[in-house]
């Protein structure tokens, strides 16, 4: 899988998520999901929400805050077909 993937070890030893982790995110995920996938902490990305100055819309909901998918995919560069070829 590591060969077809072009970069899994290397995202697993530094905590971030490869393509094929990414994809199978659901419809919307916490902040502390959407920061790994970008590479950043929990905290830089609640500081950067707060600022308004995060990469991908949130979406408060009550005392929580919901990443779109689809949103932290596209910014990214994740094509969300990549995986279908099989």
């Amino acid at each position: 899988m590591a060969e077809r993937s072009g970069g899994t070890e290397a995202a697993v030893e530094s905590g971030a998520m490869g393509v094929e982790e990414l994809l199978a995110l659901p419809a919307t995920v916490n902040v502390a999901t959407a920061a790994r996938a970008l590479g950043i902490s929990r905290n830089k990305a609640y500081v950067l929400i707060g600022k308004g100055e995060f990469p991908v819309p949130t979406l408060p909901l009550g005392g929580t805050v919901r990443v779109p998918t689809a949103a932290l995919w596209k910014a990214l560069g994740v094509d969300r077909t990549a995986g279908a070829d099989g």
